[in-house]
């Protein structure tokens, strides 16, 4: 049996802003394959408008840690370039990676020392700044992060999310032109999310680029300008966060199993009343523009169920 045919709400083809605006990062036809032959990002083109809150969304396993390893030059890319802060990569890490605060997967600590202890020793390995002013920036970073209470406690008595706080603490300790963060609410509470969004809006407000990667779509509708969409390694597509709604809201996709069940989909596209569709290798692409009036005050709505009362093998994707 072949596997289910899928529904989503699409997004255009993927394309770069404006060239000649500035852009905090910048990517061209980057990827990396793993030993083994495992694509884990596939030539992708990506501009991260300098100034914006980016949303780097996808599901686990989409390549988004990896291309955001790539750029803090943690992973060396199989191919293709990439700028950071306008300087090429990884030629200007030295002058760039201490603009760049970053949180990547987890943030890992010394257990046996306290959350200040922590950052008293991640400060000293930066170069870049005062020693003088080390105990004021530290405290500065755990009373924005909420951790000024447990400041020394042992890092091994934190909770996840005190831990991802502290890590967050970690990237800024000095002032950033660019925050990276991977999943920064893993681990938080409702509250914990609340003020990691609000602090997100503060960097913005002060003038930092926030690069965020997260697999909710709702987090990243709340807080960022700007969405890049991750599938498999590639970049879907990525805009400002207005412009992908427009077009979501102007377009269905539809993704099936095999040649087989193209006729079936167009069928019940056709019984929705949407428009006709653009079939190409197994995916049609409907504009959401009745040819005659709907039956429902939605018809896109009944569009998964109408699926499924005429082949047990469409379904809507999640």
């Amino acid at each position: 049996m072949s596997t289910p045919t899928s529904l989503a709400v699409p997004v255009a083809p993927a394309s770069a802003p404006d060239a000649g605006a500035p852009a905090a990062l910048a990517t061209r036809g980057l990827t990396k394959r793993f030993h083994g032959g495992q694509v884990a990002v596939d030539h992708i083109d990506l501009v991260v408008p300098d100034g914006a809150v980016f949303g780097f969304l996808g599901p686990n396993g989409s390549g988004k840690t990896t291309t955001i390893r790539m750029l803090l030059g943690l992973v060396r890319p199989t191919a293709g370039e990439f700028d950071v802060l306008g300087r090429s990569m990884p030629g200007g890490a030295l002058d760039v990676l201490p603009r760049v605060g970053a949180l990547v997967e987890g943030p890992a600590f010394h257990p046996y020392l306290s959350g200040w202890a922590n950052l008293a020793r991640l400060d000293a390995g930066d170069r870049t700044v005062d020693a003088r002013t080390s105990k004021r920036r530290i405290g500065e970073a755990l009373e924005r992060v909420g951790l000024a209470g447990a400041a020394r406690k042992r890092y091994r008595n934190y909770s996840l999310g005190m831990r991802q706080r502290l890590g967050l603490a970690g990237a800024l300790l000095r002032p950033r032109d660019l925050l990276v963060l991977d999943e920064p609410t893993n681990g938080l509470d409702p509250q914990g999310t609340r003020e990691v969004r609000t602090l997100v809006r503060e960097l913005a407000a002060e003038g930092a680029t926030v690069f965020l990667s997260s697999h909710l779509l709702s987090e990243i509708e709340q807080v960022c300008t700007h969405v890049g969409i991750m599938s498999r390694g590639r970049l879907v597509t990525q805009g400002t966060l207005g412009d992908l709604r427009d077009v979501a809201a102007a377009r269905l996709r539809v993704v099936v199993a095999g040649p087989e069940d193209v006729s079936r989909a167009v069928e019940v596209l056709a019984r929705a009343g949407l428009g006709e569709p653009d079939v190409r290798d197994g995916v049609l692409v409907a504009p959401q523009r009745h040819r005659r009036r709907p039956r429902t005050r939605n018809a896109v709505a009944d569009v998964p169920a109408a699926a499924l009362g005429a082949a047990a093998r469409v379904r809507a994707a999640p």
